[in-house]
């Protein structure tokens, strides 16, 4: 068997050295004899892979003493409803709207309190990212949100915008773990795993403790609450433990190759490859403004659908696959998350060369 180059937004690519670990362990857990899918969520045994998970992603992000870690079952759209059950003391938030996801939250908000749009680039199907140094912050907003990458558009914030003191909220998705963060900048940072980190199921949620309080919406149910999964390490009910098992390996494979400064320079070196192939084609083309291109997400067009079908069929032959691009921008996308090795994008644009030559 021989693996392919996966190119998927989500789930996406996990490191090979990483799979390989745990199909090593899948019948017997260091000599437990038994796979952690089979395992208690209250043995020593489990309890040790969270605790040792969470010490690694703290080790990892520099993550203060006063934020807590949280696991939580279900991805984005679970902390889409979170976020305002549990922060919208006055029933106020700040949106910027940067793509399809910023959108999904603010619509899901909007259930729960009112909800401001203060910057959006949808004008131009989000190409770019707005300005965020003098936003129209209201004086009543509970909390100012963004998403930090956008997978579908190919954007990522490069400066953080000026909140003019609220809370900041960011969903880390698609470029959580690529680069260092100052966690402290933020009241909650999370993340959907299934993108960068581990298999799809699970969010990794870094709270705030002074934002972990008894008071939610009245009517937030018991899993929906920060405090739930605070309070009891995670442990409240059975977590997603295989998840947190396999995020557990990623952390410690990051670590290995050198932390987040080495991840960042390996995914600057990755993107810069393909961009600058982009910047000199006369067939393929960029999406994005070049200052908030995203490290982690690529979209690029032909210009011509039949040419771009045609692309992702030959590709996929090749053994590039989930290159076609979200239909609301068309085209292709290749996601270069940590996992993606350098030699994937190298032998990418290899066959773009190629399809240039042979259809000019």
């Amino acid at each position: 068997m021989s693996r392919v180059y996966n190119f998927s937004a989500g789930p996406a690519v996990l490191p090979e050295e990483v799979l390989r670990e745990a199909a090593d362990e899948m019948l017997d857990y260091k000599g437990c004899g038994m796979s952690v899918m089979e395992m208690s969520h209250r043995s020593s045994d489990f309890e040790s892979i969270l605790h040792e998970a969470e010490a690694d992603l703290r080790d990892l992000m520099n993550i203060p003493d006063n934020y807590k870690v949280l696991f939580i079952q279900g991805g984005g759209h679970v902390q889409f409803a979170m976020v305002p059950m549990n922060l919208m003391k006055n029933k106020k938030a700040d949106y910027i709207i940067t793509g399809n996801w910023a959108k999904k939250a603010a619509q899901e908000a909007k259930l729960y309190g009112e909800v401001n749009i203060i910057a959006s680039s949808e004008d131009k199907n989000y190409t770019y990212i707005p300005d965020c140094s003098d936003l129209p912050v209201d004086e009543d907003a509970d909390y100012v949100y963004i998403c930090m990458n956008n997978t579908i558009y190919g954007t990522e914030f490069n400066e953080l915008p000026n909140t003019k003191g609220k809370i900041l909220v960011a969903d880390v998705s698609s470029d959580f773990l690529s680069r260092p963060i100052d966690v402290s900048k933020f009241g909650i940072i999370w993340g959907g795993v299934q993108k960068n980190v581990g298999p799809a199921g699970m969010a990794i949620a870094i709270v705030r403790e002074d934002l972990i309080t008894e008071d939610y919406l009245p009517f937030t149910p018991t899993m929906l609450r920060y405090k739930t999964y605070a309070d009891k390490d995670s442990l409240y009910n059975t977590p997603p433990c295989y998840n947190i098992y396999m995020c557990g390996k990623v952390f410690k494979w990051i670590k290995k190759i050198g932390g987040l400064e080495a991840m960042h320079k390996r995914n600057a070196e990755k993107a810069k490859i393909l961009y600058d192939f982009l910047d000199s084609s006369k067939l393929f083309k960029g999406t994005v403004e070049k200052k908030d291109r995203s490290l982690m997400n690529v979209p690029f067009v032909t210009g011509d659908k039949d040419m771009d079908a045609r692309f992702v069929a030959e590709a996929k032959t090749a053994g590039f696959v989930n290159l076609k691009g979200h239909r609301t921008v068309g085209g292709m996308r290749a996601s270069i998350y940590n996992a993606m090795p350098k030699e994937g994008v190298e032998k990418l644009v290899a066959f773009m060369k190629e399809f240039e030559e042979k259809n000019a």
